[in-house]
């Protein structure tokens, strides 16, 4: 399962049909706080997530699931790009930082190595 958290409707429909188009079933949200109370929690395989969102942002959603020990893989998407930002996600253990717009081959490659290291335990470099 792959989940997408963003608060933008648009951007949420167009990942979830990219997502199911590659043969992945996928799940949308429209915060981090819905993610968080969902039953899908511990059967996402990868999480794609906008960084700047109302309420809690992406970087508190990966605070938050590493506080909580879920490793799971997380993508993060956003508009508003900060290469500081960008290196702090990535040194948490995020499997990519893209910057909308984005082509969705670029989307595919982060997914693909987040699939990866999520079936191997560790994100390969």
């Amino acid at each position: 399962m792959i989940a997408i958290v963003d608060d933008d409707v648009s951007v949420r429909d167009a990942t979830k049909h990219l997502i199911r188009s590659l043969g992945y079933a996928a799940a949308t949200f429209a915060s981090a706080e819905e993610y968080l109370q969902s039953d899908i929690i511990d059967g996402t395989s990868c999480l794609i997530t906008d960084l700047r969102m109302p309420g809690m942002s992406g970087i508190e959603l990966q605070e938050r699931l590493i506080a909580d020990g879920r490793r799971i893989p997380i993508i993060f998407i956003t508009a508003f790009c900060d290469e500081n930002i960008r290196r702090r996600t990535l040194r948490a253990g995020a499997s990519g930082f893209l910057n909308k717009p984005f082509e969705d081959a670029c989307l595919i490659r982060c997914l693909d190595k987040a699939l990866k290291s999520d079936e191997t335990g560790f994100a390969q470099q």
